[in-house]
């Protein structure tokens, strides 16, 4: 604070000096209110946006994450297919080898565990209602054991990731009778 000529000089002695004009001090009082109410505004907007940034950098880590998992599983759904219409080629013409295929059979349930366990999960419609939002039909075929509009054959399975269509599941649906 400045020395106004109102007031007296301040001594050295610890006590507080008296003031002649109390109006004044009481101004000086209100102003210093009214900046602390600002600092503390600009304060509280500073913390606020702190608090934004760091929600909003979590989810954006987190999206890069469910990104380059979504990239990864797209890559590897069709290795899955290879691998299991291998294995069942495999079983068809070389019965013999079945010790070696269960072998593989085994790698196989392995690693789709283990996509399971980061979010894959495969959609199997067989028998269900068509539903276009997870599956893609190719063909629509007469037949007395399913009902119209149910999948008849499932062509190429289906996945999720995280809850999210990944690939529709490719399927021939059901006609009804002949």
């Amino acid at each position: 604070m400045s020395k106004t000529p109102d007031q007296p000089a301040p001594d050295n002695s610890g006590e507080i000096p008296a003031f002649t004009d109390a109006t004044e001090l009481q101004a000086q009082l209100d102003a210093s209110r009214v900046e602390a109410a600002k600092f503390k505004e600009h304060y509280l907007r500073a913390m606020a946006d702190l608090d934004n940034f760091r929600r909003r950098s979590i989810r954006d880590k987190e999206d890069v994450l469910r990104l380059a998992t979504a990239a990864l599983m797209e890559d590897l759904v069709p290795v899955l297919d290879n691998l299991r219409l291998g294995l069942q080629s495999a079983l068809q013409a070389h019965p013999e080898a079945k010790a070696v295929i269960d072998g593989f059979k085994l790698v196989s349930d392995q690693l789709r565990n283990v996509l399971a366990e980061h979010g894959l999960q495969e959609i199997d419609p067989m028998g269900q209602p068509f539903d276009a939002k997870f599956h893609e039909a190719v063909a629509q075929q007469p037949s007395a054991e399913a009902p119209e509009g149910h999948v008849l054959q499932v062509l190429r399975p289906g996945y999720l990731l995280n809850e999210r269509l990944l690939r529709a599941a490719t399927v021939t649906v059901s006609s009804g009778p002949k």
